[in-house]
């Protein structure tokens, strides 16, 4: 306490003499100051350089004894089934037959077997009928086809080559007179044409591959029994260049093509110049397009788009140069099992003699011909997999179509059994889904349903074109010994031009319009497969035994049986 006083004066008294200023004063005081006695240890300081042990923990084990139960299961023995890693290939496959009607099939495919460089080949078919149709001219016809090809195949390109001949004999039966005499009313088509190529196919992606194509066709209908009009018929020859080239770099495929075709078709003497009272027919149709392309894919290839465009010059009639978009995109959702895609498109399709005569083989000698215009088609729809086995499309395009050829009945140059050829503009909405199922090679389904809507400009109707049309294909495979093939064709709003009232006929827009009623034409194969090389086959054509008019007053046969063997050798 006494300290604590001391201590406490003291303070007080310097804080005191920072606040005014005093002579020094110096105080004696006498205290007491105790001092803790001093002892010496005993023990010297070392270093302790040992390791201190830890303890060991045992732990005693109790021994215990199981019964260990040994089964033995039996196995079947493995079967081990050897298969050839390639099948054999053959040089040569015929097929003879014959149906109702007296309707022989005769068919030779030869080709070379495996080889990594060469590959060429022929085939040479024959289909005819004897049969006519109650109540109508003589419709027997005949169809004879002969292909030549080949290619040779290299590390950087390949090259080859194509020649065919076709001959294709018929009579316009499309009247009813079944006393007139064949030959006045027969038509054959001769049809000769070959094709060749160069294409290069490097790997270095920093080169352009191109392709080089050359094309000629002349195509001709029968001369008049008469060598005085031999020149009256029609004949064109067709010629073609067409050329592409491509180059990618990263994500983008730049590509490029250049087409130049030519076509003449001639009517009547060559050399005669045109006037009011003559019917010849001479015209020079020349088409030249340029088509540039970029396509890209991003996000590990599921986004897809083109963007291009095609230029096209027209020197038919008239030089004319259109510009026609190229435009699609598309996009894979769940690893390609949905893939909506959109695009807009147009383009000119040279219009020919064997263009027209492939859908409309009743059609005149005589024809005036216009190039087809689609300026705009817009189209989108959405494709995938549902599985391994199972596809879809569905999808819808809007199209205008200038110069669309229609078939109407000719009255003027014949006796109402051969078609002359209109054109028309019209708008044109297709909307059509497609269902595809596959289970390996023992079945096959393919079914597609179409919807088409048509608005001409200056005819009532499309004529001769179907509405509706649903299509449906199948194979299966019990074996390999027993193949069975299904197929299904249904067809209808279809309508002709005519020219009188009659049965079915209706009066439209002033004209006379013919319902050509719907069409169900269904065909079953069956072939039995003794062997590799040998097997046979029978075929039912138009099992509802419906003869249809597929055009106006050209019935199809009702029933056709067809039945034969085949040989591999």
């Amino acid at each position: 306490m006494k300290k604590f006083s001391s201590i406490l004066f003291f303070i007080s008294f310097a804080s005191i003499g920072y606040t005014q200023s005093i002579d020094d004063v110096i105080v004696d005081a006498n205290a007491p100051r105790n001092i803790e006695r001093a002892y010496r240890l005993t023990i010297d300081p070392k270093i302790i350089d040992s390791v201190i042990p830890s303890p060991e923990i045992e732990y005693s084990l109790l021994a215990l004894q199981y019964d260990t139960k040994i089964e033995t299961e039996k196995i079947e023995a493995a079967t081990i089934k050897t298969v050839e890693k390639l099948p054999q290939l053959y040089h040569a496959y015929v097929k003879l037959g014959v149906g109702t009607e007296f309707m022989p099939l005769g068919e030779i495919y030869f080709n070379n077997t495996r080889s990594r460089k060469y590959f060429y080949g022929a085939h040479l078919k024959h289909l005819s009928s004897f049969g006519n149709i109650p109540n109508y001219a003589p419709a027997k016809f005949d169809r004879t086809k002969f292909n030549l090809f080949g290619n040779v195949l290299e590390s950087k390109y390949s090259y080859g080559g194509d020649f065919h001949f076709n001959s294709i004999g018929f009579g316009y039966y499309g009247i009813q007179n079944e006393n007139l005499d064949r030959d006045s009313i027969g038509q054959r088509y001769h049809d000769t044409g070959l094709s060749t190529y160069f294409s290069s196919h490097k790997k270095d992606s920093a080169n352009v591959n191109f392709k080089v194509g050359m094309e000629y066709n002349n195509f001709s209908s029968r001369k008049p029994t008469e060598d005085s009009l031999s020149e009256w018929r029609g004949r064109e020859n067709y010629f073609a260049i067409k050329t592409s080239a491509f180059y990618k770099q990263g994500n983008e495929i730049y590509s490029g093509a250049v087409d130049i075709k030519y076509n003449g078709y001639k009517y009547g003497s060559v050399g005669d110049s045109l006037s009011a009272i003559d019917t010849n027919i001479l015209l020079n149709n020349t088409v030249i397009s340029l088509r540039p392309n970029i396509s890209t894919y991003l996000q590990n290839n599921r986004f897809k788009a083109d963007f291009g465009l095609n230029i096209t010059f027209d020197f038919h009639r008239k030089t004319k140069a259109y510009i026609y978009p190229n435009i699609e995109v598309k996009y894979s959702l769940f690893n390609d099992i949905f893939i909506p895609y959109a695009g807009l498109r147009g383009g000119l399709n040279q219009t020919t003699y064997k263009s027209l005569a492939a859908r409309n083989e009743f059609i005149q000698t005589n024809l005036s011909m216009y190039n087809e215009h689609t300026p705009i088609d817009f189209y989108g729809g959405i494709k995938g997999t549902l599985s391994q086995r199972v596809s879809f499309d569905i999808h819808a395009s809007f199209a205008t179509v200038k110069n669309k050829a229609l078939f109407v009945t000719d009255t003027l140059y014949s006796l109402g059994n051969q078609f002359n050829v209109i054109y028309d503009t019209m708008g044109i909405t297709t909307i059509e889904g497609s269902l595809s199922y596959q289970l390996r090679e023992k079945i096959k389904i393919d079914a597609i349903g179409r919807y088409v809507s048509y608005t001409p400009k200056s005819n009532p109707y499309a004529w001769n074109l179907p509405t509706f049309q649903a299509i449906l294909r199948t194979s299966y495979n019990l074996y390999d010994k027993f193949l069975i093939n299904l197929d299904m064709d249904f067809e209808g709003g279809r309508k002709a031009l005519v020219y009188a009232p009659g049965e079915n006929v209706t009066i439209e827009d002033g004209v006379f319009v013919y319902d050509l009623g719907f069409i169900a034409d269904v065909n079953l194969g069956l072939e039995y497969r003794y062997n590799k090389r040998i097997s046979a086959f029978v075929q039912f054509n138009n099992l509802a035994a419906q003869r249809y008019e597929r055009w106006y007053r050209t019935p199809v046969q009702a029933f056709q049986f067809l039945g034969g063997v085949t040989f591999r050798f």
